[in-house]
């Protein structure tokens, strides 16, 4: 094989073949293919796309580059739970207690956030004593017995992506819907789960801007799943806001545990139960979305998912008591009220959810660069979301610093609120679902 002749073929819009991807991709990670091919041919992927077929080659070749999970030790039904990620997103730390609660197996490795987005290893690390490092063995015997573990992804899992995501970064070729949904699918099913649910989010906050990529993104994945013979389906959210209405480590654990206590702000619980329903679909353990609702209603009012994330945190070796107590949590020196400039009775018309994930940033909730330490108990809490009404001088929001660029992110959160006179719709966090 030569790439030239792969490039050649991709360029006239032509099929590649398992083989030609598979060539590819080993010579790729092995060094006897260089960057300026393998960049040519991204480009000519770019335009010419790949068909469902195409991408199910790719994923699996980015799969087997390597390792993979096994959770065959693990008894029982086992589902992966991934969101493209957002600003206030710790969906994961109320979906995985609520479903291992109902008997769902999961064994969750996920990432650290980067940028605006948080990531749920750094969110677990507010967690006094929290451990995200568990041996294998450990961890298969946590889950076979608690029936849930949120760990670090390991470092050997698809080589091949980490090469060729750092190479798209550079090429722009990072917005090809194809290329993010083998990218996405090659690690859910490294983890070697039997079902995945996807949450793709939509709109300001989000890596997807607009339903119709984000869409075309979640079609992809789930015939990507269904060729590899797993089952998925994936749920479309809004993200032109914050989701909930904390943002920040500690604060955003604290706000999982408030839900899982059924005292959740209304759009991050109707998420979690969305969430959760589609689980325990996938796993068979309910039929309707209403017998599923009732299931996470029990889960609820028996303090059973809350218990599950208690197990957890325990067996990671962190203080079960943060549940109860949350002044165990690093907390912040500075409390800063934020007013808007209105002189009469307004409704907030817009959040941008990306302003107010870099302000979280700059206090020190996020990372720059990979290398930044992160300030967990830093971070903002919206008393006011879209449709709210704002009376003048009243907080929309609340900072929580430790004195670094706390007047910048004032003014920055400030800028992200919009208002208006007019009566203001509140907007509607589930999409739609692909399955």
């Amino acid at each position: 094989m030569r790439m030239v002749d792969l490039i050649l073929k991709k360029r006239q819009g032509l099929e590649l073949s398992k083989e030609e991807i598979n060539e590819f991709i080993t010579g790729y990670v092995e060094g006897s293919i260089p960057d300026y091919q393998v960049s040519a041919l991204l480009m000519a992927i770019y335009f010419q796309k790949m068909t469902d077929e195409e991408l199910t080659n790719l994923t699996f070749a980015m799969l087997k580059s390597g390792e993979e999970i096994d959770l065959s030790k693990i008894k029982g039904i086992k589902v992966d739970k991934h969101s493209t990620g957002g600003v206030g997103d710790k969906t994961s730390l109320v979906v995985a207690p609520l479903a291992a609660a109902a008997g769902v197996k999961m064994a969750k490795m996920s990432g650290r956030g980067l940028g605006h987005t948080g990531g749920t290893l750094d969110k677990l690390e507010s967690i006094p004593n929290f451990k995200i490092e568990v041996e294998v063995e450990d961890f298969f015997k946590q889950v076979n017995e608690i029936g849930l573990a949120i760990i670090g992804q390991s470092a050997n899992i698809t080589p091949a992506d980490k090469k060729l995501y750092a190479l798209r970064d550079v090429t722009a070729t990072i917005e090809s819907i194809g290329l993010i949904a083998s990218s996405i699918m090659s690690k859910k099913l490294a983890s070697g789960a039997d079902h995945i649910v996807l949450d793709v989010k939509v709109g300001s906050g989000a890596f997807m801007k607009d339903v119709e990529s984000a869409t075309e993104l979640s079609e992809k994945m789930v015939a990507i799943g269904r060729l590899a013979g797993v089952d998925t389906v994936a749920t479309l959210t809004d993200m032109s806001q914050p989701l909930g209405c904390a943002v920040g480590n500690a604060l955003e654990v604290i706000e999982a545990i408030e839900t899982l206590k059924g005292n959740g702000p209304k759009d991050f619980t109707e998420l979690c139960y969305k969430l959760t329903a589609e689980i325990l679909l996938i796993a068979k353990l309910a039929e309707t979305e209403e017998e599923a609702f009732k299931i996470i209603d029990e889960l609820i009012e028996n303090r059973s998912g809350l218990e599950k994330l208690r197990q957890m945190i325990i067996y990671q070796h962190g203080d079960g008591n943060v549940v109860d107590d949350y002044s165990l949590f690093k907390g912040a020196s500075n409390i800063i009220n934020v007013t808007l400039d209105n002189d009469s009775l307004v409704n907030i018309s817009s959040i941008d959810a990306l302003t107010i994930g870099e302000a979280a940033m700059i206090l020190g909730a996020g990372r720059k660069t990979i290398d930044d330490v992160i300030d967990h108990g830093v971070g903002i809490y919206l008393n006011k979301k879209i449709g709210d009404s704002v009376a003048p001088g009243e907080s929309v929001a609340v900072i929580y610093g430790n004195g670094k660029c706390e007047d910048v992110a004032l003014e920055m959160i400030r800028k992200a609120y919009k208002y208006t006179k007019e009566e203001v719709n509140k907007k509607n966090i589930i999409i739609k679902v692909v399955r």
